[in-house]
């Protein structure tokens, strides 16, 4: 398996990192006691991390390596592909 490392790949460890720091604050404010208004939120807090770290990896991948497969941008044989590529790209802000 060939490793890729892209422009994107610290931002992603970052929130990945916050996401384990709101996972253990949300797995001390259990033990604690805490509300669980306040515990909901942390939680959130976690999977809104963990979302953005997944699109900004999925965006990076379709970015990059998506890219690459097609081939540089000319008119001709690759337009359609380049049509449908941007189309992708539209939806998976949806994700």
């Amino acid at each position: 398996m060939t490793s890729h490392t892209h422009q994107s790949h610290p931002d992603i460890i970052k929130r990945l990192s916050r996401a384990r720091g709101h996972l253990q604050s949300v797995a001390q404010m259990i033990k604690d006691g805490r509300p669980c208004l306040d515990i909901a939120q942390q939680l959130h807090a976690v999977e809104k991390a963990i979302q953005q770290a997944k699109r900004t990896l999925v965006h990076d991948h379709i970015d990059h390596c998506l890219e690459a497969a097609i081939g540089p941008h000319d008119r001709g044989r690759n337009q359609d592909q380049r049509a449908q590529l941007e189309d992708f790209k539209a939806i998976v802000r949806y994700l």
